[in-house]
């Protein structure tokens, strides 16, 4: 029912729209056209995307509580496999949040601060 546009159908619907539009908007509404498919056909990869990256974390959240079930000993080579993916997922993840504290500065001192410094130790005459 729903296999695809054939040529006859596409040859139909280019007659109906330069009948319809004419000449002169038919290139216009056909680059409209296009965008707006290329934009969905993007959306709909975006989600399809996320969902099969979901669809994946279930199945390591899965794996890994039954691996905890089972003590984490005497794990099948699949199970193992899904920990240690997980196990690097999560390391990847922090990674970039983790915040490594700065060394304490150390005082900067200029040349000209130990001449002010002996300036205001020595005393000043005033005529």
């Amino acid at each position: 029912m729903f296999d695809g546009i054939g040529f006859m159908e596409l040859l139909l619907i280019a007659i109906i729209g330069l009948v319809v539009l004419g000449p002169e908007r038919l290139p216009v509404a056909v680059r409209t056209v296009s965008g707006w498919i290329r934009a969905m056909k993007r959306m709909a990869n975006s989600v399809k995307d996320e969902l099969e990256q979901e669809l994946k974390i279930e199945q390591l959240h899965a794996d890994l509580k039954k691996a905890e079930s089972k003590g984490l000993s005497n794990l099948s080579p699949e199970l193992q496999e899904s920990i240690d993916q997980l196990k690097q997922a999560a390391q990847e993840v922090n990674r970039p949040y983790q915040v490594t504290e700065p060394e304490p500065a150390k005082p900067a001192v200029s040349e000209a601060e130990p001449a002010k410094a002996a300036e205001t130790e020595s005393p000043k005459a005033n005529g």
